[in-house]
């Protein structure tokens, strides 16, 4: 139900370093709200509603706009004959290069096949032999068996989401489209009590507003878009894991992004989302060449083109580097034409709108970002460690994808967290007992549940909002600073620049009583600003190379010093506060066994 402003805000108080942002004048109820509409948002959703919960899902754009709709190659489970969880657990641990929770992969491998049967139940569509009617599977990069389902050949993203959307509008699950996630609330005693957002709408839901529930659920996606090009879309602006941040939350292995090894490269000055070009197309046979048809992934491993990401990624950059070119090719003309309009369609349109027709050419291709394999850090529950907020997807950082995420786990790891999340809320649902707040735990004494605000969540402090055009400084300083390549001078060079944009800001607020006006660019710039700092500061601490952080300064893995997780939390003055953990282990509390570093 909807009910206007001014009621007393009793309990419910935003953190000194929420965004600026106008008192919300509408307000809502649910038992639980998800922020995001891919796949682990959508599932939550169903989950808990399945249980008797009253749910509200929020998404930035149109349900069905979230980054699950652009994947292509598929989702991977132990589905195939011969294939095990524990072949899949092993190619897993070897993708994630010894920063893996063998306990939360152990979860994601065998519980996956089930949680893909569920999703054929609730509607998905996966390609099947004509004859058998089985599931047909195929290989990516560090799987050593066929165990990747897909839809459409090259469009499995867009399946998933189609059948989910369908059932979350058939279960009349409460909708909020077009909001952008502000900032978390909190009651007295610093659990959750629902999130501040804005609506880009009409009516009654026009513009700032507050849900207010027991639970929250962040399933925000990816943060690709702090960098100039890459795979995500342009609502991938790392609002989630800020929001995190801002509650007080520990992010994790933020350092680790995983670049795309490729993606069809546009030319030097392309900049936002960028086509991708599925590993799948390598899974059936296409190679890596240069541009004199050399293989040159032959012999760097044992997988050649089908290495994990982190090792194609690099060799691809190496390449480029001695050739002094731009990006390499993949040549899939041996497919020949009636395979690439049936298996990869999508793959085939997009090259062809560039003007490049994969059937008699090779595809120029580059590295792009592409995948967060940290995040908010959870325990295998989904649980942050702020009370009542939780996370799933490519938001948090479960533990499965340790310091490289291997192909097409990210659906998988959707699902099967989503799932222990609904759980989790909604025990005591399940067990016949009314829902009681977060987990169907008990309120406690004196608790009366959330209250709408009455202030804005930034009303105080000095914290100033970024123009909307410091997006595109933001990225150039990441893409140089902190891509594929990255060294102790570069990671320097680009902490201080992003230093620079804030401290200009401050000093203009200061100065002028200005900042930027509050909105979905300015608040979206802001949060980019400060998961890059996140970054930054994680990667310059991780003085190794290992996964997809790969420093050129500091070439080699190091297990005696740092395999350990850097977990990472907001001070209330703003500074970033870095903490490495005693080994490859999550601590079990918020309270890690460290030592400190501070960046302000």
């Amino acid at each position: 139900m909807i009910r206007p402003s001014g009621r007393p805000a009793a309990e419910a108080a935003a953190p000194a370093t929420a965004l600026r942002a106008p008192a919300p004048g509408w307000a809502t109820e649910a038992d639980v709200v998800v922020i995001g509409s891919g796949v682990a948002g959508l599932t939550a959703a169903l989950r808990c509603a399945a249980a008797g919960a009253k749910v509200t899902v929020v998404t930035k754009a149109r349900l069905d706009d979230g980054s699950t709709r652009w994947a292509q190659g598929g989702i991977a489970a132990a589905l195939g004959e011969g294939d095990t969880p524990e072949q899949h657990l092993d190619d897993t641990l070897v993708a994630g290069a010894g920063l893996c929770d063998e306990q939360a992969v152990r979860a994601l491998v065998t519980e996956g096949p089930g949680a893909v049967r569920r999703l054929i139940a609730t509607g998905a569509r996966f390609d099947a032999d004509d004859d058998t009617g089985e599931i047909l599977l195929t290989r990516e990069g560090g799987h050593h068996r066929r165990r990747i389902a897909h839809a459409g050949g090259d469009a499995t993203g867009a399946e998933i989401s189609r059948a989910l959307v369908e059932a979350v509008r058939a279960a009349g699950i409460e909708t909020v489209e077009n909001a952008l996630v502000l900032d978390l609330l909190k009651d007295g005693s610093g659990r959750t009590a629902g999130v501040t957002l804005h609506v880009m709408g009409e009516g009654q839901r026009d513009g700032v507003g507050a849900v207010l529930a027991d639970a929250v659920v962040l399933a925000t996606g990816g943060m690709g878009q702090i960098f100039s090009a890459t795979t995500n879309p342009a609502v991938s602006t790392g609002d989630g894991v800020a929001l995190a941040l801002r509650a007080g939350a520990e992010v994790s292995d933020l350092e680790f992004v995983q670049f795309h090894p490729t993606v069809l490269w546009l030319g030097p000055e392309a900049e936002g989302q960028q086509p991708l070009v599925s590993e799948a197309v390598r899974g059936e046979g296409a190679h890596l060449v240069d541009a004199d048809g050399v293989r040159f992934m032959c012999g760097q491993h044992e997988l050649a083109e089908l290495a994990p990401r982190d090792i194609v990624a690099k060799g691809i950059m190496r390449r480029m580097r001695e050739r002094g070119a731009e990006h390499m090719y993949l040549d899939a003309r041996h497919f020949g034409a009636e395979m690439w309009e049936r298996r990869f369609p999508t793959i085939l349109a997009a090259c062809r709108t560039h003007g490049i027709d994969p059937v008699t050419e090779p595809i120029p291709v580059a590295p792009a970002a592409h995948y967060a394999s940290g995040g908010v850090r959870t325990d295998l529950r989904g649980r942050t460690t702020v009370p009542g907020l939780y996370a799933c997807g490519e938001v948090a950082c479960t533990g499965v994808h340790g310091a490289n995420r291997l192909a097409s786990n990210s659906l998988l790891e959707g699902l099967v967290f989503a799932e222990r999340i609904a759980e989790d809320i909604t025990e005591d649902i399940t067990a016949g007992a009314e829902f009681t707040g977060a987990g169907g735990r008990e309120r406690p004494a004196g608790r009366t549940g959330p209250s709408a605000p009455t202030a804005s969540p930034a009303a105080s402090g000095d914290a100033p909002l970024l123009a909307s055009e410091a997006r595109y400084e933001i990225q150039h300083i990441m893409t140089h600073g902190a891509g594929v390549l990255r060294s102790a001078e570069t990671l320097t060079r680009a902490a201080d620049r992003l230093e620079r944009v804030q401290d200009d800001a401050v000093a203009q607020l200061r100065r002028d009583g200005k900042t930027a006006e509050p909105g979905v660019e300015t608040w979206e710039a802001t949060n980019l600003h400060l998961v890059a700092r996140v970054l930054v500061a994680a990667a310059l601490r991780r003085e190794e190379t290992r996964g997809c952080h790969w420093r050129e300064d500091r070439p080699e893995r190091d297990d005696a010093d740092w395999r350990r997780h850097l977990l990472v939390t907001l001070r209330p003055d703003g500074a970033i506060e870095v903490r490495s953990t005693d080994s490859e282990a999550f601590p079990p509390s918020t309270t890690p066994r460290a030592e400190t570093e501070s960046h302000p």
